[in-house]
């Protein structure tokens, strides 16, 4: 099973569930604890392959991955912990998970918390894609990785989020990394799924206004689910909960609290 870790609170009942990105760790989440442990239950997941669940043998697996197999992962941490319906937040790839997560089973998914959400690949990051899947069994994988996130997070103030997830994907194997890039050959397809289906879950969706490759598929995706509300942080890019922490918690937090019982 998935490496986790959990903090109770005294008296709440509700639950948020954290989904870190590809490549990431939950310690993506590091700025969102002190202020959401006040409030809430909390479960932090690391995926598959990485953060402390590469030191899990189940970890490495034989089977092509799939975003199904992925989210199953998932799903197991919280049948295993016994988690009722709870709040799921992701960050970047994360976000597919979660939503994939609410597709397959809704009742356990009360809202959603997308922080810079990929709903649709650009051309620009259909290139990237592109250059990954030609180069990716010939040159090391974090070099990939590094021209990865110097794209999406190109500026100097992206610098602590840039180095967050690259400092976190050297726990990486070359093997895991392909497994994983892999995945990028089902995106666009589900993600014309997600937004054509819209299951009525309330979502928030957070993004920096410096999100060239993200932002303007969310600003399309909201006009057709009329449960999801958008909001734009300025002078901000990808990873919206690292560069602009007291922001984002302020309102995911009251998001939250909207649709808790």
């Amino acid at each position: 099973m998935l490496y986790y870790k959990k903090f109770d609170h005294q008296t709440s009942k509700e639950w948020v569930v954290f989904i870190h990105g590809a490549g990431g760790s939950s310690a993506v989440w590091y700025k969102q604890l002190k202020d959401f442990k006040k409030q809430f239950n909390l479960l932090l997941i690391d995926l598959r392959g990485h953060g402390k669940s590469v030191d899990i043998p189940k970890a490495i697996y034989n089977e092509e991955y799939t975003f199904t197999a992925v989210t199953e992962d998932i799903i197991e941490v919280l049948d295993e912990l016994q988690i009722p319906p709870a709040h799921f937040m992701g960050v970047s790839l994360g976000t597919i998970l979660v939503r994939q997560l609410a597709e397959l089973e809704k009742h356990r998914v009360k809202s959603l918390v997308l922080a810079g959400a990929v709903t649709r690949l650009t051309t620009q990051s259909r290139i990237l894609v592109f250059l990954g899947n030609a180069f990716k069994r010939i040159i090391p994988f974090m070099w990939l990785y590094k021209l990865f996130a110097f794209v999406i997070m190109p500026r100097k103030q992206h610098a602590e989020s840039r180095n967050l997830f690259i400092q976190e994907a050297q726990k990486l194997c070359q093997k895991e990394f392909i497994r994983w890039f892999k995945l990028t050959k089902d995106i666009n397809p589900l993600l014309r799924y997600f937004k054509e289906s819209d299951l009525g879950i309330p979502t928030l969706y957070v993004m920096g206004d410096q999100d060239v490759m993200f932002l303007e598929p969310v600003r399309h995706i909201i006009k057709s689910h009329k449960n999801s509300i958008l909001t734009i942080l300025e002078k901000c890019g990808h990873v919206v909960n690292v560069e602009r922490p007291d922001e984002f918690n302020h309102l995911s937090l009251a998001f939250i609290q909207n649709h808790s019982n």
